[in-house]
């Protein structure tokens, strides 16, 4: 299984504008909002302390979960490929097996959506800190790579499910741009949350990456708030509910409610995606056995 990882690996990062156009997604919010976003945003809430400051780490955060949707879906690409030109078949027949072999490319995806993401990170996080003297602390720093992984993770059994009947890579494309296109608005990153019309907002509280959002939200922007809200703090879940820190379910949902949100989102994406295999494998292990 190792092997087939390092191959998928290679694969991805061997094709710059696979990895560029992997990356236009997250490139495109991060752009808007320095071009068209950052002046309007901190006009309208110029009477907020360090607004400049909330605004750059709520970006960030919406940003890094576009990352990990459209980063793994194009590493995925790979297992559309090997299906379409028939590789699948001839690599079922090595050691690694179907079950194996699906979870290498799961694993490869889940790896190099935790890469790029640290490599977006590390870009606006250098821009900010230019820019803004934009820091984060130690605690935020782990909070926020341990969030990457778990994001990745999310990230590759969704798409597992998304492109499970995808059997050509020209069918995969369409469908790349469609939701590399569509991962901005789904996150609250090119409009707030809670200026959108309510079957929208309800659309992207439907979305598992606008979970993963607010919680990068929440780890990056918690001091900040703290310190902005701290004469007002009446204001404040006004504010986590429009730009999307806190997703509103009946009232605000915790931290602990969120992540509980994406584990089961995880585990139900995961058993759709890899269970049929493993069930046709023990029910092939079973037949060899009982003749």
């Amino acid at each position: 299984m190792l092997a087939m990882m390092k191959r998928n690996l290679l694969l991805y990062f061997r094709n710059w504008s696979g990895v560029f156009f992997s990356l236009m997604g997250a490139l495109i919010s991060f752009v808007l909002y320095l071009v068209f976003l950052k002046q309007n945003m901190q006009s309208s809430w110029a009477h907020v302390p360090h607004a400049t400051l909330l605004l750059d780490t709520w970006l960030i955060g919406g940003t890094l979960a576009i990352t990990g949707i459209t980063t793994t879906l194009t590493s995925l690409s790979q297992m559309v490929i090997d299906r379409e030109k028939h590789i699948t078949a001839d690599l079922i027949l090595t050691d690694a097996g179907p079950l194996r072999l699906q979870l290498s490319y799961l694993l490869s995806a889940a790896l190099i959506g935790t890469l790029m993401q640290l490599a977006m990170f590390g870009i606006m996080l250098g821009y900010f800190f230019l820019a803004d003297h934009l820091t984060v602390t130690v605690v935020q720093l782990v909070n926020v790579l341990g969030l990457m992984v778990s994001s990745s993770l999310l990230a590759t059994a969704v798409n597992a499910v998304i492109i499970k009947g995808v059997r050509t890579l020209d069918s995969l494309s369409k469908l790349g741009a469609i939701v590399g296109t569509a991962a901005g608005f789904l996150v609250g990153t090119y409009v707030p949350i809670g200026i959108l019309p309510t079957f929208a907002q309800t659309l992207v509280k439907l979305t598992p990456g606008s979970y993963v959002a607010a919680l990068f939200r929440q780890f990056l922007m918690y001091d900040w708030l703290d310190v902005a809200f701290r004469h007002s703090p009446a204001t404040r879940p006004r504010f986590e509910k429009l730009m999307g820190i806190r997703l509103d379910w009946f009232g605000l949902l915790t931290q602990h409610a969120t992540y509980h949100i994406i584990g089961l989102i995880f585990v139900g994406a995961l058993l759709l995606a890899v269970g049929p295999i493993g069930l046709r494998q023990r029910q092939q292990w079973r037949r060899r056995h009982e003749s």
